[in-house]
């Protein structure tokens, strides 16, 4: 199983926003830089973000990008499904449904993986940064 590169990309965007400045506003061009991305595809990935109501934008001169209130309760699934969609990883292609043995097993291990994901918090992530620096 993989993620795309916009997940790992909006994940780590989302830990620079936290960690460093939450209330502040951070242009596209300096958060691409940041991890070495284009401008325009980070945009579309902010995009997403901003749709899920995780950050917000302000455009013009002095504009950027900023976690919106609540920014703490954030987890990973919660990035992840704004990126990647809630769809289920595993979908037997035998369409044998729920009785399928081998989808039982695979969903089992995905609630088990989501479950974690939905535990771990940007905001628990931006504490250990900044007890590092």
């Amino acid at each position: 199983m993989k993620y795309s590169k916009a997940t790992n990309y909006a994940l780590h965007t989302m830990l620079f926003l936290a960690a460093l400045s939450p209330d502040k506003l951070i242009g596209v061009q300096q958060l691409a830089e940041r991890q070495s991305v284009s401008p325009t595809y980070l945009s579309k990935i902010l995009t997403k973000l901003v749709k899920a109501d995780m950050i917000e934008s302000t455009s013009g001169a002095n504009g950027g990008y900023r976690l919106k209130r609540n920014w703490e309760q954030i987890s990973f699934l919660d990035i992840i499904h704004a990126i990647e969609g809630t769809a289920s990883l595993f979908d037997c292609s035998l369409n044998h449904g729920p009785e399928c043995l081998i989808q039982q097993v695979v969903v089992e291990a995905e609630t088990k993986m989501e479950e974690h994901l939905r535990n771990q918090t940007i905001a628990d992530l931006a504490k250990k940064i900044t007890q590092v620096l």
